[in-house]
């Protein structure tokens, strides 16, 4: 007899995540991990070894300085104003000490506003293709997922789509720029037309509806683009980070939320995210990760290298006969597929020792994503072979259509 879940809501999140289970879990893929031969470009882990200021630091306080230096923590102050004076300096806005929450990365932060803000049956729009855990988050916080599809040519967000998508159930919108896996940063007149729109419609509730930005990229922006973030144009939004894309230390989870000076109700809200801390598994950040922030705030992979890996991948790709377009951020390339079927195309890639991430996980059909972590050493490796794959796959095309 197959198991079943224990409940109706795990059931509803497991069904959202099959197509992402399904991949990681299977056995070829568990293979490909352990091959030391594989060009591994599926997800945004480290390829090379920690940068070494990142590990100095957490050397640096590692060693206790009093009997509570492994105690219970929360949101400590001094994370706490690092992280603001951090946000003056880099987006230069005012942001409190007190409306920085410490977080376990920018998954726990969309967790705790999700818990703190929702309602049963309240809606959420999430912006498709999505990272993969939005509409699992969505449902096991209570809401309702609302999907919206972002414009197919420019990649930009379709704001008469979000409008359309609005009811009077609508609590909250969750948007990710520089987007996963699309590499687009949505511009300013976006973002402006955006924020207006919600303004006139929040004005004529007794509930507001909420942007949760997603920016963990946002620090990943490629020199021909500019950053530019939501709560610069809607003041109920919250900015949540996270450290690990930075740094390439996933693993390692510290972030925050950082609430708009300009927010209404901030009082009620603050109260709202800490408690759902509390009851969110106790969602703070390890004592060691919050003691090095002021040092890890500072700290960065180098971006122009990444810019040099993309350059170097976009004009090799394309030069072969792939179709890709150029990212303004994140570390990812989503090229199309030369297949109609993406899974296909990437289960032929195994063949030459790559690995990428099918398009269909990320509601992207005919596309693949491949994550710039990679070393150089890697990129150079893999790059004849996905020039084979690419010859493999455009015979049999063109064997299927003489057929």
């Amino acid at each position: 007899m197959e198991s079943q879940p224990l409940s109706r809501r795990i059931g509803h999140v497991q069904r959202s995540l099959e197509p992402l289970l399904s991949f990681y879990t299977d056995p070829q893929f568990e293979a490909l991990r352990n091959d030391p031969e594989v060009c591994d470009f599926t997800t945004g882990n480290p390829q090379e070894m920690a940068i070494s200021a990142y590990v100095n630091s957490l050397q640096r306080w590692l060693p206790p300085q009093n009997k509570d230096w492994f105690a219970y923590k929360m949101n400590e102050s001094q994370p706490q104003v690092a992280v603001a004076e951090g946000l003056a300096a880099w987006r230069k806005k005012i942001f409190l000490p007190e409306d920085i929450f410490l977080t376990t990365g920018a998954f726990s932060a969309l967790a705790l506003i999700l818990n703190a803000v929702l309602d049963p049956g309240d809606e959420v729009i999430f912006i498709s293709p999505p990272w993969f855990f939005y509409e699992s988050l969505i449902i096991s916080s209570g809401g309702v997922p609302v999907r919206v599809r972002i414009n197919p040519k420019t990649f930009d967000l379709d704001i008469n789509a979000i409008d359309n998508a609005i009811t009077n159930r609508t609590r909250a919108i969750i948007i990710n720029s520089p987007n996963n896996p699309t590499g687009k940063i949505y511009p300013a007149s976006t973002l402006r037309a955006l924020g207006q729109m919600l303004t006139s419609i929040s004005n004529r509730r007794d509930r507001p509806i909420y942007l949760l930005s997603d920016e963990a990229y946002s620090r990943i922006v490629f020199y021909e683009t500019e950053y530019v973030s939501p709560t610069s144009f809607y003041n109920n939004t919250f900015l949540i980070y996270t450290y690990g894309k930075t740094l390439t230390a996933p693993g390692m989870r510290i972030g925050f939320i950082a609430l708009p000076p300009e927010m209404e109700d901030r009082k009620n809200v603050r109260s709202s995210i800490f408690m759902s801390q509390l009851i969110t598994g106790y969602a703070f950040p390890d004592a060691l990760l919050q003691y090095a922030l002021p040092d890890l705030d500072k700290l960065s992979i180098d971006v122009n290298h990444l810019e040099e890996k993309r350059d170097r991948m976009l004009e090799a790709l394309n030069s072969m006969g792939y179709s890709v377009h150029k990212p303004e951020g994140t570390f990812y390339l989503l090229p199309r597929s030369p297949l109609a079927d993406d899974v296909a195309f990437c289960n032929q890639l195994v063949n030459y020792k790559i690995a990428c991430l099918p398009g269909k996980i990320m509601e992207m059909p005919g596309y693949f994503r491949i994550s710039l972590t990679a070393s150089d050493v890697m990129i150079e490796r893999a790059l004849p072979q996905f020039a084979a794959a690419l010859e493999r796959a455009q015979r049999s095309e063109f064997i299927k259509n003489e057929l």
